[in-house]
């Protein structure tokens, strides 16, 4: 049985459903899972002018404890077509888990949220993948057997790099039932790779 981590950081509460949805997927292979967030490193005065989400569901992660999972599958969203500073803070700190080796052979994801359709989604997922080689992790995408990525009927997102959603500039559009369905899709794929190298 795989041990998977999701690993999220959430301004407004998109990546932290996602992040759910994620769990939920890796659970229904048999994973045992925990969801984490990273610290928030915004300002208190900027927090508070920009409505950031306070009101957190899951605790946060010391980087020390990333070697104690299976897989890693990490949510942020997209700033400027790279992952937000408050994950890139979190890695920032893994260089002792980079030296020693800690994390290669393990299996990494990402699943990421944009303001709109070409808001820099992809470049976001392979941010987070980027650095997850670096550690050595195999990183996993969402493949087109997901085929709720392929739908054109309305707006979705997904790519074979990783679940995604969009949330408007405002930040009032929540992840749709597909993309939801994505992050679980993705979740299980996750997991069951993860059962199978770690078996």
């Amino acid at each position: 049985m795989a041990k998977v981590l999701v690993l999220y950081y959430s301004s407004y509460g998109h990546i932290e459903a996602m992040a759910e949805a994620v769990a939920e997927g890796a659970a229904s292979a048999g994973a045992t899972v925990e969801i984490k967030r990273v610290p928030e490193t915004a300002p208190q005065e900027v927090v508070a002018a920009a409505h950031f989400k306070t009101d957190y569901a899951h605790p946060e992660c010391d980087p020390m404890d990333l070697p104690n999972y299976d897989a890693i599958i990490v949510g942020v969203p997209t700033r400027f077509g790279n992952m937000a500073s408050q994950m890139q803070a979190f890695w920032d700190r893994t260089g002792p888990l980079w030296a020693n080796g800690a994390l290669v052979g393990k299996v990494g994801g990402a699943f990421t949220s944009s303001a709109s359709q070409h808001g820099g989604n992809e470049t976001t997922l392979i941010s987070v993948i980027k650095t997850l080689l670096h550690h050595g992790l195999m990183a996993v995408g969402l493949p087109y057997a997901f085929a709720g990525q392929m739908d054109m009927d309305e707006i979705v997102g997904g790519t074979p790099y990783g679940a995604s959603t969009m949330a408007r500039g405002d930040g009032s559009r929540m992840p749709s039932q597909i993309e939801l369905d994505g992050a679980r899709f993705q979740g299980r794929h996750i997991a069951e790779i993860a059962a199978k190298v770690a078996a």
